[in-house]
Protein backbone atom coordinates (compact mmCIF):
# COMPACT_ATOMS: atom_id res chain seq x y z
CA UNK A 1 0.00 0.00 0.00
CA UNK A 2 1.21 3.11 -0.96
CA UNK A 3 1.49 6.42 1.56
CA UNK A 4 -0.07 10.18 0.47
CA UNK A 5 1.94 13.30 0.49
CA UNK A 6 3.39 14.03 4.11
CA UNK A 7 4.01 9.92 4.80
CA UNK A 8 0.11 9.35 5.90
CA UNK A 9 -1.90 6.18 4.91
CA UNK A 10 -4.88 7.61 2.10
CA UNK A 11 -8.40 7.90 3.78
CA UNK A 12 -10.47 5.13 3.64
CA UNK A 13 -13.46 5.52 0.84
CA UNK A 14 -16.41 3.13 1.28
CA UNK A 15 -18.64 3.09 -2.18
CA UNK A 16 -21.45 1.39 -3.73
CA UNK A 17 -21.04 0.86 -7.36
CA UNK A 18 -24.24 0.10 -9.42
CA UNK A 19 -23.86 -2.15 -12.56
CA UNK A 20 -26.95 -0.98 -14.19
CA UNK A 21 -28.20 -2.97 -17.42
CA UNK A 22 -30.97 -2.58 -19.93
CA UNK A 23 -32.83 -5.67 -21.14
CA UNK A 24 -30.94 -5.60 -24.35
CA UNK A 25 -27.41 -6.42 -21.82
CA UNK A 26 -26.47 -2.49 -22.47
CA UNK A 27 -24.42 -1.27 -19.06
CA UNK A 28 -25.02 1.96 -18.34
CA UNK A 29 -21.47 4.43 -17.76
CA UNK A 30 -21.01 8.12 -17.74
CA UNK A 31 -18.08 9.51 -19.21
CA UNK A 32 -16.21 11.71 -16.95
CA UNK A 33 -13.67 14.40 -18.49
CA UNK A 34 -11.13 16.31 -15.83
CA UNK A 35 -8.57 18.38 -16.84
CA UNK A 36 -5.36 16.70 -16.06
CA UNK A 37 -6.44 13.57 -16.41
CA UNK A 38 -7.74 11.29 -19.65
CA UNK A 39 -11.23 11.05 -19.96
CA UNK A 40 -12.31 7.87 -18.24
CA UNK A 41 -16.11 6.23 -18.24
CA UNK A 42 -17.88 4.14 -14.85
CA UNK A 43 -21.07 3.35 -13.92
CA UNK A 44 -23.61 5.17 -10.81
CA UNK A 45 -22.15 5.14 -7.91
CA UNK A 46 -20.63 6.67 -4.83
CA UNK A 47 -18.97 7.64 -1.68
CA UNK A 48 -21.50 6.30 1.48
CA UNK A 49 -22.32 9.01 3.90
CA UNK A 50 -21.62 9.01 7.62
CA UNK A 51 -23.14 6.08 8.64
CA UNK A 52 -24.76 5.21 5.58
CA UNK A 53 -24.23 1.37 4.64
CA UNK A 54 -23.54 -0.15 1.11
CA UNK A 55 -27.27 -0.85 0.12
CA UNK A 56 -28.53 2.40 1.02
CA UNK A 57 -26.36 4.20 -0.37
CA UNK A 58 -26.21 2.25 -3.88
CA UNK A 59 -30.42 3.17 -3.66
CA UNK A 60 -29.37 6.86 -3.28
CA UNK A 61 -27.02 6.88 -5.63
CA UNK A 62 -28.62 5.66 -8.53
CA UNK A 63 -31.59 8.15 -7.79
CA UNK A 64 -28.96 10.88 -7.54
CA UNK A 65 -26.87 10.13 -10.45
CA UNK A 66 -29.64 9.03 -13.03
CA UNK A 67 -32.88 10.01 -11.92
CA UNK A 68 -34.19 6.08 -11.56
CA UNK A 69 -35.82 6.02 -8.06
CA UNK A 70 -35.58 2.35 -6.73
CA UNK A 71 -36.44 1.12 -2.71
CA UNK A 72 -33.77 -1.54 -3.36
CA UNK A 73 -30.71 -2.54 -5.63
CA UNK A 74 -30.89 -5.87 -4.70
CA UNK A 75 -27.52 -7.43 -2.51
CA UNK A 76 -24.09 -6.96 -2.47
CA UNK A 77 -23.00 -8.86 -5.75
CA UNK A 78 -19.20 -7.70 -5.69
CA UNK A 79 -16.43 -6.16 -3.45
CA UNK A 80 -13.45 -4.35 -4.72
CA UNK A 81 -10.75 -1.96 -3.26
CA UNK A 82 -7.98 -0.03 -4.67
CA UNK A 83 -6.27 3.64 -4.04
CA UNK A 84 -6.92 5.72 -7.09
CA UNK A 85 -7.46 9.73 -7.23
CA UNK A 86 -11.33 11.07 -6.84
CA UNK A 87 -13.12 13.74 -8.81
CA UNK A 88 -11.31 16.59 -6.73
CA UNK A 89 -8.35 15.02 -6.95
CA UNK A 90 -8.06 13.18 -3.29
CA UNK A 91 -5.83 9.98 -3.14
CA UNK A 92 -8.15 7.59 -1.34
CA UNK A 93 -8.16 3.59 -0.61
CA UNK A 94 -11.46 2.14 -1.91
CA UNK A 95 -13.99 -0.41 -0.06
CA UNK A 96 -16.40 -0.73 -3.42
CA UNK A 97 -19.19 -3.31 -3.15
CA UNK A 98 -20.92 -3.36 -6.90
CA UNK A 99 -24.92 -3.94 -6.83
CA UNK A 100 -25.99 -5.43 -10.37
CA UNK A 101 -29.40 -3.45 -11.41
CA UNK A 102 -31.73 -4.25 -14.26
CA UNK A 103 -34.37 -1.57 -15.95
CA UNK A 104 -35.80 -0.42 -19.11
CA UNK A 105 -33.37 1.97 -20.88
CA UNK A 106 -33.87 5.53 -19.89
CA UNK A 107 -32.13 8.71 -20.49
CA UNK A 108 -30.41 9.72 -17.30
CA UNK A 109 -31.49 12.85 -15.52
CA UNK A 110 -28.51 14.77 -14.40
CA UNK A 111 -30.57 17.06 -12.21
CA UNK A 112 -29.34 15.46 -9.24
CA UNK A 113 -25.31 15.51 -9.84
CA UNK A 114 -22.58 17.51 -7.04
CA UNK A 115 -21.30 20.77 -8.42
CA UNK A 116 -18.11 18.46 -9.45
CA UNK A 117 -20.30 15.82 -11.31
CA UNK A 118 -21.84 18.52 -13.55
CA UNK A 119 -18.26 20.07 -14.35
CA UNK A 120 -16.77 16.86 -15.18
CA UNK A 121 -19.57 14.31 -16.36
CA UNK A 122 -20.12 14.96 -20.04
CA UNK A 123 -21.98 11.90 -21.10
CA UNK A 124 -23.47 8.89 -20.65
CA UNK A 125 -23.75 5.54 -23.01
CA UNK A 126 -25.32 2.22 -22.68
CA UNK A 127 -22.77 0.07 -24.13
CA UNK A 128 -22.73 -3.91 -25.33
CA UNK A 129 -20.16 -6.02 -23.91
CA UNK A 130 -18.26 -6.00 -26.99
CA UNK A 131 -17.75 -2.57 -26.61
CA UNK A 132 -16.39 -2.41 -22.88
CA UNK A 133 -14.27 -4.78 -24.57
CA UNK A 134 -12.76 -2.68 -27.09
CA UNK A 135 -13.53 0.67 -26.30
CA UNK A 136 -10.31 3.10 -26.74
CA UNK A 137 -10.80 5.33 -23.12
CA UNK A 138 -10.30 4.10 -19.89
CA UNK A 139 -13.32 1.97 -18.29
CA UNK A 140 -13.25 1.79 -14.06
CA UNK A 141 -13.21 -0.91 -12.94
CA UNK A 142 -10.10 -1.91 -15.67
CA UNK A 143 -11.56 -5.31 -15.28
CA UNK A 144 -15.27 -4.35 -15.71
CA UNK A 145 -15.97 -6.58 -18.58
CA UNK A 146 -14.81 -9.75 -16.45
CA UNK A 147 -16.84 -8.34 -13.67
CA UNK A 148 -20.09 -8.34 -15.54
CA UNK A 149 -19.44 -11.83 -16.81
CA UNK A 150 -18.79 -13.31 -13.66
CA UNK A 151 -21.77 -11.68 -12.08
CA UNK A 152 -24.16 -12.53 -15.67
CA UNK A 153 -23.38 -14.60 -18.41
CA UNK A 154 -24.34 -12.72 -21.47
CA UNK A 155 -27.49 -13.06 -23.29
Amino acid sequence: MSEAAGGTLPRLRRAARILLLDPDDRLLLFRYCLSGRPPFWCGPGGECDPGEDFAAAAVRELWEETGLRLTDCGPERAQRGGEFATLTGEWIRSDERFFLVRADRFTPSYAGHTAVERAAQMSHRWFTRAELAEWPELIFPVDLPALLDSLTPAH
